[in-house]
């Protein structure tokens, strides 16, 4: 049973002043500064939307992070703050106290109101408060500078709603007077007239974080470039799934590539680049990464063909020598010197913290071949083998490169290929036993150094188990009737990380425990895992004989 903390002084003096709300609105100008934030949050809990309203005309800070007291977008709270700045704008004397300049849509944290809980507050001296930065600015200065509303966008080919349609009109009337900025920005599918004229209507040079999921056609790229170029200040491009038509020609693939990598000489800030699944890409590499202007801090290059040429030209790439994160998931190397990923190791082995080379299909004497390389990468914490060919030979030696590696914190390899039937299918019992070795050889190069190391965990058998199972997700599926019982925890819990739908599903089927906590391992709802634990459960009700 939780023991509620009782109200703060503030909270008490928000609830008596609502308890007439006529008296509340017409106080707001005489209102000590300090209450202003906890009547706002008891107003917007009660769902007193005209206190609401004149608390937006007489807000005395700079920002108003309203997108931070809603669990998800609540239209009419919005429509209520967009009335109040109504209200305001059409009035040609401001209240004296308000300073409004940023009203944020976003979900962030809720740093803001938390400063201002009775438990900060209370704390804080009238001094402190004048010195809160939020306060320097007039409100005659304030009145000649145009608002800021900030709101997360992810846009569609055509309008997803009937508010954000009312929304963006709203922002439009109004331009003279407002600035819509955007720091995340996703679009999915084939840009459309809508999205462009979204974008128009956004301050571009706000834009910090792109995401690109869709079809290009020449005209389209043509007409969506140059919006592009003018994201000065953007710090992470995501493109994915970028599918030029067929019968493109060589000639129009050089001239897509080049209207768009053009754009990245104005991106001074760009620090984290991510391609998937686009597959323009191939021998065209150099071409793309030529024309960042910055070292980049993060580059996943996932899920793409490369040529001989790409391949080589990652390690004699100025813009990757500073690397924190390097991401190459899904590029097949069987066929690749992996000379440059050598070279490429060694020039980041003071920077690199993570490095994914999940099913690029290495195999034994291409991975002996990084090794040396790979021990000398001081500050990797996180290192991800998965649905690679590695032999217990090989794994062994693996393990004694990476023991001197003490901020090594994730480790996600495959089975052994030992693991594997003469039918290519994994044996659980074997893979467990294998495993068992690897857990003992992790102990035997990795004792503690230092009393704090004592302290820092190593992948037990069981989490090694669970990692190597999922790297043949069919055959984990096939297995679970036989699966020991002690696997079920650490497999179920590897399948939830890496996303995989129908291993849960079968899992959910299969349960050996009486009690599932599936909302343990969530920070916060994931309807998209939810809606799988409920498959899977309709399945297992559908049946009539359940899983022994």
């Amino acid at each position: 049973m939780s023991i509620q903390s009782p109200p703060t002084l503030l909270e008490l003096a928000g609830r008596s002043l609502l308890s007439d709300k006529s008296r509340a609105v017409l106080d707001l100008e005489d209102l000590p500064i300090e209450l202003f934030p906890p009547l706002f949050v008891e107003a917007f809990s009660r769902g007193h939307t005209e206190v609401l309203k004149k608390m937006v005309q007489a807000w005395p800070f700079t920002h108003l992070p309203l997108g931070a007291l809603m669990r998800k977008p609540q239209v009419e709270m919005i429509r209520v703050a967009m009335d109040g700045l109504d209200m305001l704008l059409a009035q040609q004397d401001h209240p004296r106290r308000w300073k409004l300049q940023v009203l944020d849509l976003r979900d962030v944290p809720q740093n803001f109101w938390r400063m201002w809980s009775g438990a900060v507050v209370d704390a804080c001296s009238p001094e402190d408060i004048k010195k809160n930065r939020t306060l320097k600015l007039g409100p005659a200065m304030a009145a000649k500078l145009p608002l800021k509303i900030f709101i997360d966008l992810c846009l569609t080919e055509r309008p997803q709603d009937e508010f954000l349609t009312h929304f963006f009109l709203w922002v439009t009337q109004r331009r003279d007077r407002l600035h819509l900025c955007c720091n995340r920005l996703k679009i999915f599918g084939k840009p459309t007239s809508y999205t462009r004229k979204v974008l128009r209507l956004l301050q571009l040079d706000s834009v910090q974080r792109v995401e690109v999921h869709c079809t290009w056609a020449p005209s389209t790229l043509a007409a969506c470039a140059p919006f592009m170029g003018q994201m000065r200040n953007l710090r992470k491009l995501l493109i994915s799934q970028v599918l030029v038509p067929a019968h493109t020609s060589p000639e129009e693939q050089e001239w897509l590539l080049a209207q768009f990598t053009s754009k990245f000489l104005r991106m001074n800030c760009l620090q984290t680049f991510c391609v998937d699944a686009v597959l323009l890409l191939e021998g065209h590499l150099e071409q793309v990464l030529r024309h960042l202007k910055m070292p980049l801090k993060a580059l996943a290059i996932t899920n793409c063909r490369l040529s001989d040429s790409d391949w080589n030209y990652l390690s004699q790439c100025p813009n990757t020598s500073q690397l924190r994160h390097l991401d190459l998931k899904g590029i097949k190397l069987t066929n690749f010197s992996l000379e440059p990923l050598k070279i490429l190791l060694e020039t980041v082995a003071a920077t690199l913290k993570s490095l994914d080379l999940e099913a690029c299909e290495i195999m034994d004497s291409q991975l002996q071949a990084i090794l040396p390389a790979l021990s000398c990468c001081s500050q990797l914490r996180a290192l991800c083998f998965f649905q690679n060919h590695i032999s217990m030979l090989v794994f062994r030696d693996l393990l004694c490169h990476t023991a001197r590696l003490n901020q090594l914190s994730l480790e996600l390899y495959p089975a052994p290929l030992e693991s594997y039937d003469a039918q290519g299918a994994i044996h659980p019992r074997r893979c467990s036993q294998l495993c068992a070795e690897l857990t003992a050889i992790l102990k035997d190069f990795r004792q503690p150094k230092t009393p704090q190391d004592e302290h820092q965990s190593q992948p037990t058998l069981l989490e090694l188990t669970g990692s190597s199972l999922l790297s043949n997700k069919s055959r984990a599926i096939l297995d679970l009737e036989d699966l020991p019982i002690e696997l079920f925890l650490p497999l179920f819990e590897e399948a939830f990380i890496r996303g995989h739908t129908e291993v849960l599903k079968k899992m959910m089927q299969a349960w050996p425990f009486t009690h599932l906590p599936l909302g343990a391992l969530m920070r916060k709802p994931q309807l998209d895992i939810i809606q799988v634990a409920l498959d899977g459960l309709d399945i297992l009700l559908a049946q009539q004989d359940s899983p022994r």
